[in-house]
């Protein structure tokens, strides 16, 4: 185990047929579509890709997407098993493939300023500062976001649109009265910048007449079907959309949200509780719990329904408890006849009335 902090950089992988959006230029994930007859063919790019890495010093952040998962993390383990390493870090994302084109391309911008345990906690932040879902006539095969019964039936109605969400909440809901407005979760910081894909030749007018307006976007930009948007959104026509903000501090300052600690065994600055690299489980040090000051009152008793006693009843036992005499001193130690008792046993010549009993003197 290595004693020092890592502050090595992370290059950034992405292990699905998710092509680029383009929009930071040169700044790109790397692409591996993983097609192949076998997983030797399918990995191998990834292989040479993650060994000339390596040899530079750097370590490898793997995005997936996680309702697509089965080839990207065999070719991750045999990519590990191959070159005996424990520098490549396995990320899934369960957002759709739009999003995670433009994340991925978020991270590869970003690494080479941030330590590669902080690239890996970046890609679970940054879906949080976007808006990305899209634009359907039926959700009755949608099987990545949660709907309801009633949502499944309405996808058999005609003149029926739903608005469906991944990012940065999971959310579907029926666009009513041609007004989209409440069904937004929410909106990146001005300006805003959406990207639009679609399959080819689908009508779009819908979407730019009410949508487009609510997003109060400054640009709009068309790219070509994403290979995996049919997989993920189950339907042949839909337009996927994100909206992310175009302000010139709106990414750099998504790293000021990451809180990192070290890794217990690799070293490595981790926010997640388990090192993406090496998979240890990071908890705090082992030791005595920490003691409550004298001026901070305990908590208060748990306390339910009839059985919470008053207050002023707590009061006057506590009172009484401090006035009974000690049984050290001679005197009985059980219960004392009330005043109503002795006046009846004088009355009635030294004995009690009937239905009482007085305590028995002392030996």
């Amino acid at each position: 185990m290595s004693t020092d902090r890592s502050r090595s950089k992370g290059v950034v992988a992405l292990l699905a047929d998710i092509p680029t959006t383009g929009h930071l230029g040169s700044a790109q994930a790397e692409r591996f579509a993983l097609k192949g007859d076998n997983i030797a063919s399918r990995s191998s790019d990834f292989l040479d890709f993650t060994a000339r890495r390596l040899s530079e010093g750097k370590k490898v952040v793997a995005l997936y997407p996680k309702w697509h998962a089965e080839h990207a993390e065999r070719a991750i383990a045999f990519a590990r098993g191959a070159l005996q390493t424990d520098h490549i870090a396995q990320v899934a994302l369960d957002i759709s493939p739009l999003a995670l084109s433009l994340v991925a391309d978020q991270l590869a911008y970003l690494s080479p300023y941030v330590p590669s345990g902080v690239t890996a906690a970046l890609a679970e932040e940054l879906p949080q500062h976007i808006l990305a879902g899209a634009w359907l006539k039926r959700v009755n095969n949608l099987s990545t976001i949660p709907i309801t019964f009633k949502q499944h039936l309405g996808s058999y109605l005609p003149k029926t649109t739903f608005l469906a969400f991944n990012a940065p909440v999971k959310r579907v809901g029926r666009v009513k009265k041609g007004n989209p407005r409440p069904n937004l979760p929410s909106r990146p910081i001005d300006p805003v910048q959406v990207l639009v894909t679609r399959p080819e030749n689908y009508d779009v007018d819908e979407f730019n007449e009410q949508l487009t307006p609510a997003l109060r976007a400054v640009s709009l930009s068309a790219l070509p079907e994403q290979p995996l948007g049919p997989v993920y959104w189950g339907v042949r026509k839909y337009i996927e959309f994100v909206v992310f903000s175009a302000h010139p501090q709106a990414l750099p300052s998504t790293t000021r949200t990451v809180r990192p600690n070290t890794c217990s065994w690799c070293r490595d600055l981790v926010s997640a509780l388990y090192c993406p690299y090496c998979g240890t489980i990071n908890q705090p040090a082992a030791g005595r719990p920490p003691t409550r000051s004298a001026d901070v009152p305990p908590p208060p008793a748990k306390r339910t329904g009839e059985h919470i006693r008053p207050a002023w009843i707590s009061q006057q036992g506590a009172q009484a408890d401090r006035s009974a005499p000690s049984s050290a001193t001679g005197h009985p130690s059980g219960p004392q006849p009330s005043a109503a008792t002795s006046r009846a046993m004088e009355q009635a010549g030294g004995h009690p009335p009937t239905g009482t009993r007085p305590n028995a003197p002392p030996s």
